[in-house]
């Protein structure tokens, strides 16, 4: 079993390491931008 870590870059929107800090910061801003739109439309179905 896999343990949750806490993020330490504060790039992830989880709040636990999803390999974020790795992502230049350009390809940040694009899965940024996917994770909103993705979250937006979560909520639009609710």
């Amino acid at each position: 079993m896999t343990e949750n870590v806490e993020c330490k870059c504060g790039r992830s929107p989880t709040g636990f390491c999803i390999g974020w800090h790795a992502l230049t910061e350009k390809e940040y801003q694009e899965k940024s931008k996917e994770h909103d739109e993705k979250e937006k439309n979560n909520k639009e179905d609710d």
